[in-house]
């Protein structure tokens, strides 16, 4: 097992990590963040050590927890009581982990207790994100892509899509791609535990890089995205025998990196914020309104919620009076 925690008392509130950049891993203190909203699972904490990294470590519970009462997953004890994780996968900065609540069953039980998804080292970008805040709803304009948000994602540093780069030319995370051709990859999103079949999270990435999001999709494009949903169905239907109709495939907007991708969930499973309305656009539902108007996602008014930390947040507020 690659163990990278040990145990540790509850009230010291310290989460050794062995494989993080940290040169000091010892000395990590947790400290509360905040919470997003959903059970404890979504609890978000901030790893700093001596001011020379942070870390967002955030706990989601699998189905696989036995033998520990409903009380021992208070989020302010969780991590203390992960006693070790065995490593799920990483690119330059995202690594996710399975985390077992008892030394004694570790070896024995194949899968973990609960993920931990860490981004280290994060910037105040990825604190912002996932910290609690609130949002307001938005109606952005063809007029108002053109002047605010089109220069926005031009403006996105490459390093906050790098690890996409990694995987895409082949130097991160091929043993995990499900499926590959000259347009997309498909492979687990870094939210799945890769085990509860209830909560099947996969993403296709689009190669082209001048795809970026919803408002540069045209009819061109409708093959593409056919391809994708027929792919999605036949690697589930495959693998883990999902049939017609049960998958929820979409795309975000505005999404949390501007390189082309479309989320494929469990049909059953539900992951909050992310499959909202105003931010989740069905994947058939875009290639139909494709294929009545070309060009729809040129000329449409689009309405979504922006949280208060986003890039976009002031400049589109602000902007809302002129629509």
């Amino acid at each position: 097992m690659n163990t990278v925690s040990e145990s540790i008392p509850a009230l010291l509130k310290f989460f050794k990590l062995t494989r993080i950049l940290n040169d000091e891993p010892e000395k990590c203190r947790l400290t509360l963040l905040g919470t997003l909203p959903g059970s404890w699972a979504d609890k978000t904490t901030i790893l700093n050590s001596d001011e020379r990294l942070q870390a967002i470590v955030r706990l989601e519970k699998t189905a696989f927890v036995t033998g520990c009462a409903e009380e021992l997953f208070h989020p302010d004890d969780a991590v203390a009581l992960i006693s070790g994780t065995r490593l799920l996968g990483s690119t330059d900065i995202y690594s996710w982990l399975s985390g077992w609540m008892s030394p004694t069953v570790s070896m024995q039980k194949q899968h973990g207790d609960v993920k931990i998804n860490i981004v280290c080292p994060a910037t105040e970008v990825h604190v912002k994100k996932y910290s609690k805040q609130l949002s307001i709803l938005v109606q952005e304009t063809p007029a108002l892509y053109q002047h605010i948000v089109e220069p926005f994602i031009s403006r996105f540093p490459a390093a906050r899509t790098q690890w996409v780069t990694e995987i895409l030319e082949g130097r991160a995370e091929q043993d995990k791609i499900l499926f590959a051709s000259e347009e997309v990859i498909i492979l687990p999103d870094m939210k799945w535990d890769l085990h509860t079949i209830g909560s099947l999270y996969l993403v296709a990435i689009v190669r082209d890089p001048r795809l970026r999001s919803l408002r540069d999709l045209r009819g061109e494009h409708v093959q593409l995205l056919k391809n994708i949903r027929d792919e999605a169905y036949k690697v589930t239907g495959d693998r883990w025998a999902i049939g017609k109709g049960g998958l929820r495939l979409f795309i975000h907007y505005q999404p949390s990196y501007y390189r082309f991708h479309v989320h494929i969930v469990n049909g059953n499973y539900d992951s909050g914020v992310g499959m909202i309305v105003g931010q989740a656009h069905l994947l058939e539902d875009v290639i139909s309104l494709l294929e009545i108007n070309s060009s729809i996602f040129e000329v449409v008014t689009l309405t979504y919620g922006l949280g208060e930390q986003h890039g976009l947040y002031g400049s589109m507020k602000a902007a809302q009076a002129l629509v």
